[in-house]
């Protein structure tokens, strides 16, 4: 688990940028297919959030933790609506995902002051 969020997307961004210079049509199709999933459509993009940091959380992934919770934060998510949607990826997930909400709603936290 991540001591600061912050650190870590911003570690994990400048990696990724390295990846889209030696890898430039896997990255541009990984980012291709990010911006329609998260697109407006059936669901609004912010419940698409949601729904993207349950699952980084039922996967123990810091990386989605730090960068979707980055995302609602901008988005003006509130901490009862994160704190919901953890309950979701709890239940879904046991206790495992318990410790990783836990997380989330740091990483949030972090995010938001």
């Amino acid at each position: 688990m991540a001591d600061s969020y912050k650190e870590l997307t911003k570690d994990i961004s400048k990696y990724m940028g390295k990846l889209r210079k030696l890898q430039p049509e896997a990255m541009a199709g990984f980012t291709q297919m990010a911006q329609a999933a998260g697109a407006a459509g059936a669901l609004d993009p912010k419940t698409k959030e949601f729904i993207a940091l349950a699952i980084g959380v039922a996967v123990h992934c810091d990386g989605c933790i730090g960068f979707h919770t980055k995302k609602l934060a901008e988005m003006g998510a509130t901490t009862e609506e994160v704190a919901e949607s953890m309950a979701m990826a709890v239940y879904m997930g046991g206790g495992p995902s318990l410790m990783y909400a836990a997380m989330a709603m740091k990483s949030f936290e972090e995010f938001t002051n």
